[in-house]
């Protein structure tokens, strides 16, 4: 049984959560399921508002979707939340992608 098996069941048993959502969205892109990735780093950042490495994951799966728009906006939160939560290395990171994703538009 492979890791996303194991989380689905975990999902599936109830035990859902920002992290257990982060996790999946991070497995199903490393699959390459842009639309699944993309849904579990929405309620990731739905259950937890402040959760900068979601947000930076969530734009980075939406622009590789080809939603340069929605990873804007996504990357715009999350630089904001970065930012109040101190977390100035990916507040860094997602100001470049946005950036690149702007010049691209």
């Amino acid at each position: 049984m492979g890791i996303i098996d194991n989380l689905e069941k975990m999902l599936a048993s109830g035990r859902d959560s920002a992290l257990l959502r982060y996790s999946l969205g991070v497995e199903y892109h490393k699959k390459g399921d842009l639309d699944s990735s993309a849904m579990h780093l929405s309620s990731a950042v739905e259950q937890d508002a402040a959760y900068s490495a979601a947000w930076k994951a969530y734009g980075k799966v939406l622009a590789e979707a080809g939603r340069g728009e929605d990873a804007a906006q996504a990357w715009q939160t999350g630089i904001e939340v970065a930012e109040r939560n101190g977390d100035i290395q990916a507040a860094k990171e997602m100001k470049v992608f946005l950036r690149r994703i702007q010049k691209s538009q």
